[in-house]
């Protein structure tokens, strides 16, 4: 019998990456997404819903993700599910599921993420050394880090 597992998601950060690193070295960046999805019921009420989402990302683009995203910012994600079971100290059974991001890509514009600092608003100027979100920036695929 064939399986199949492969998700595609778009959402905003619910929180900041977290950035780690296992002990050989591998960087695994966590953090959550929402997904919003609006319609209009039968009785032309309008409804909305948020579906929360944790993720892991793993190697250079965990660092990527690290480095270029906040909480707020807008990012399209690939990956798995990934379903885990334990059981507590006090024998109670917990589960999760997650996605295993594979890839990832930028939505809107790019800011570098600065350390404490709150998420840029719009009309606000970027940080030293970065672009208005306005400019055409001419990137070459080749010196994309991912």
């Amino acid at each position: 019998m064939a399986s199949l597992n492969k998700v595609f998601l778009m959402g905003n950060l619910t929180r900041d990456p977290e950035l780690r690193y296992t002990p050989t070295g591998l960087a695994v960046a966590s953090f959550g997404i929402a997904i919003n999805r609006a319609w209009t019921a039968k009785s032309g009420e309008q409804k909305e819903e948020v579906c929360y989402v944790d993720i892991n990302i793993f190697g250079r683009r965990a660092e990527v993700v690290g480095e270029y995203f906040s909480k707020g910012n807008p990012i399209f994600i690939e990956g798995r599910l990934q379903f885990n079971q334990w059981e507590t100290k006090d024998g109670q059974k917990r589960s999760t599921l997650r996605v295993v991001a594979d890839n990832f890509q930028f939505i809107g514009g790019l800011t570098k993420r600065t350390e404490g600092a709150a998420p840029p608003v719009k009309g606000d100027k970027p940080p030293e050394g970065l672009p208005p979100e306005d400019v055409n920036l001419d990137i070459n695929n080749e010196e994309i880090p991912f």
